[in-house]
């Protein structure tokens, strides 16, 4: 008998790919094969993706802002789903699992539509457009937060709370000890933008920091991921006041630096705010404001009430008030080491774990893929 097969249907930004891969990576281990339906427009992956079958099909986004834009996403849905229902009998999945996004909805449709076994995961605090859509066809939703807004009571009965999986080289160091902050150590300080960087933070941060006082400023080692439009005029600013930065768009080692960080500056984004709590680091987030149903305030606020991280607005978000927060938590380093223990109790390590379990439950072979 074959090994049975996972689809995992997922694209676009991190926050959708990163729990797809790190799902994938689980469910090998349990002895499944697995593939990956995305969009046309997707992009080439790494890692355990780019290791397995990969099929690209048309998909447009859900909600267009005019009506050529509707009907234009109307007729790629359509092409989509006709194209994954084609693939879907060819290949025979036991399981397809969505992670949102409309990359993920033509395939999640056309299983449904062939009574397939179907699990939709939700990464955010507000259930996402494309998962709305899908969610009452489903079999099972899983969720990466106790409580998701937009999601109706009466799915209720099939949903778990996964946590949100995070890669297997964050996962790795799940044990790695917030390192010791004293009064007069190094203080290192990693400032994160998104899978598209942050304008806001390059302009930002660099200002705050030069209005600290020079003894707290020299003791500052930042790495910032920026755009590369903006790494000139970034590392011009830190030079221009005596700090030592690291710069670059794209950082290859983000676990790393996470896991040597006393303080992140960031992002509210599903995949950042998983990393955040499997490695227990304390963070100061800065949601994007125009993110769709503003889920990244959601997910900012739930890490900020319990302790792990502090929640600034972007209109809040300015150099002064940026300085004036940095200052006292420097000035604090108990602060900062109790908000790391916070954000580590939030953290889920286990959500893999917890997904493929779900999947393999659905499946026909759901008592040959146990660990």
């Amino acid at each position: 008998m074959s090994a049975p097969l996972a689809l995992l249907a997922a694209g676009g930004t991190g926050g959708h790919v990163f729990p797809a891969e790190a799902l994938a990576a689980t469910l090998m281990e349990r002895g499944w094969r697995l593939g990956l339906v995305t969009d046309r427009r997707g992009q080439a992956y790494g890692g355990t993706l780019g290791a397995i079958d990969t099929w690209r099909i048309h998909a447009g986004a859900i909600a267009g802002r005019g009506i050529l834009a509707r009907i234009k996403a109307a007729a790629a849905l359509g092409m989509g789903i006709i194209q994954a229902r084609a693939l879907l009998k060819r290949v025979r999945p036991d399981a397809i699992i969505g992670f949102g996004g409309y990359a993920s909805v033509p395939t999640m449709v056309a299983a449904t539509m062939l009574g397939l076994p179907t699990v939709l995961h939700e990464q955010n605090g507000v259930l996402g457009r494309a998962n709305r859509l899908l969610a009452g066809r489903v079999r099972a939703i899983a969720t990466s937060y106790a409580t998701v807004a937009h999601l109706d009571l009466a799915w209720a009965a099939k949903v778990t709370q996964t946590g949100m999986p995070v890669r297997p080289q964050v996962a790795a160091l799940r044990d790695a000890a917030y390192p010791a902050l004293d009064a007069a150590s190094p203080i290192s300080l990693l400032v994160l933008g998104g899978s598209q960087g942050a304008r806001i933070l390059s302009e930002v941060v660099p200002a705050a920091l030069k209005g600290l006082p020079e003894a707290l400023r020299s003791r500052i080692r930042i790495s910032q991921q920026c755009r590369p439009e903006d790494l000139d005029g970034v590392r011009a600013a830190y030079a221009g006041s005596g700090i030592d930065a690291t710069l670059d768009s794209f950082f290859a080692d983000v676990p790393e630096r996470l896991a040597a960080a006393h303080l992140v500056i960031a992002r509210s984004g599903a995949s950042t705010m998983a990393e955040l709590t499997c490695l227990g680091r304390p963070a100061i987030l800065v949601p994007y404001p125009h993110a769709v149903d503003d889920h990244q305030t959601a997910n900012a606020r739930a890490l900020d009430e319990v302790g792990g991280a502090w929640l600034m607005p972007q209109t809040d978000f300015t150099a002064h008030t940026l300085a004036a927060r940095l200052e006292s938590l420097f000035a604090q380093p108990g602060t900062l080491a109790r908000a790391a223990c916070c954000a580590r109790a939030a953290g889920r390590p286990d959500a893999a774990l917890r997904l493929a379990d779900l999947v393999i439950s659905l499946s026909p072979h759901s008592k040959e893929s146990r660990p």
